[in-house]
């Protein structure tokens, strides 16, 4: 299919709306053959934001997106998790498929609502509603990034092409560069973002195009012995995400309230809860920590992040494991640094009343 939509775009026989068609209707059989039924779960979410949108003001389309994007993600963990749980023997794993699409859908949806709130995407009035419509629907469902892959910008999926078709083929990244940019005339669009946002190509392309992939973001996750540059290197699209939804806009305690929202995000079970709120001392404590030795800091911080990252995965992925993980001595490292972190808050208060 992919193949078949760069054959016609390289050839010159789709306009910029079939080029938009043929976007969606690639996310929306993608959707159906890999979620079954379920992918009515993500129609319906994209239909309302897409509603919105077009008919509420910029000024207040950001709330009432953000609202129902994170009430129907929220009620669709309850009742998927809750199913699976509850099953001894899964049916099927589509479900497990369709969550993670309705929360990259959800990434999508509020940034985009918030670019339009922002005044970066102002939508075009004078058009009809069909051309208003059509770019907006196919960037929520295009196929290329609706089961996975980083953020990318509305402004960024309409950008024109200005490398030639050879550079694309050349280099092998052809298939991700134009089906991320249907408004392109010639071929490819630069290859800075469809070749991270390609999830289904990753595999075989990420050290292959490593000169495009940012394989430096990856290598400084493994290896960096400050909590908060992995926090903000792990993930870098949802990171930068995040900040700019909440960390940016939030007036008091922004850290603590960001993690809280991830919680919120991956769906509010017990793991998540304390595995984003351990999280979120350990970011707080790195960032009041100072280096006082040198060289033996960064060794004893570095085996000091890759130990609390890894208790957060087991306490995020192991939820029936919380209680015996809480009471074993892989807390200790975990609690050291929020009583670090709680003498540190004390002595600078103290210091800030002397």
């Amino acid at each position: 299919f992919a193949a078949l939509f760069h054959h016609l775009c390289a050839s010159g026989y789709l306009s910029v709306s079939s080029r938009y068609i043929f976007l969606l209707t690639g996310g929306c059989l993608l959707a159906g053959i890999a979620m079954g039924s379920y992918a009515v779960l993500l129609h319906i979410p994209a239909t309302g934001s897409m509603l919105v949108l077009l008919y509420v003001s910029p000024a207040r389309a950001h709330t009432w997106v953000f609202a129902l994007q994170m009430s129907w993600q929220t009620l669709c963990h309850l009742v998927l998790r809750g199913t699976s749980s509850s099953s001894r023997v899964p049916s099927t794993s589509r479900p497990a498929v369709a969550l993670p699409a309705i929360m990259l859908f959800t990434q999508k949806a509020t940034s985009l609502a918030l670019d339009i709130h922002e005044g970066l995407m102002p939508l075009q009035l004078g058009q009809g509603l069909l051309k208003r419509a059509l770019p907006l629907c196919s960037y929520l469902l295009f196929f290329p990034a609706l089961l996975g892959g980083p953020l990318c910008s509305f402004t960024r999926f309409k950008a024109p092409s200005t490398a030639g078709l050879a550079g694309g083929l050349a280099t092998g990244r052809a298939a991700p560069d134009w089906a991320a940019c249907p408004t392109s005339g010639h071929g490819p669009c630069s290859s800075s973002w469809p070749i991270r946002t390609g999830c289904w190509m990753r595999p075989s392309l990420k050290w292959w195009a490593s000169g495009q992939w940012q394989a430096g973001e990856t290598l400084l996750s493994t290896t960096t012995h400050r909590l908060a540059i992995f926090t903000q290197t792990w993930n870098k699209s949802t990171s930068c995400c995040l900040r700019r939804l909440v960390f940016q806009r939030c007036p008091a305690q922004p850290l603590l309230v960001t993690f809280a929202f991830s919680a919120w995000w991956h769906g509010l079970w017990p793991g998540h809860v304390f595995g984003f709120l351990c999280w979120a001392v350990m970011v707080e404590a790195d960032y009041r920590s100072h280096p006082f030795l040198g060289l033996l800091y960064r060794g004893t911080t570095w085996v000091f992040t890759q130990l609390i990252v890894a208790y957060i995965l087991v306490a995020v992925e192991t939820f029936s494991m919380l209680c015996l993980l809480w009471t074993s001595c892989d807390s200790i490292l975990p609690l050291s640094c929020g009583l670090m972190l709680l003498l540190l808050l004390l002595l600078a208060k103290k210091l800030k009343q002397n």
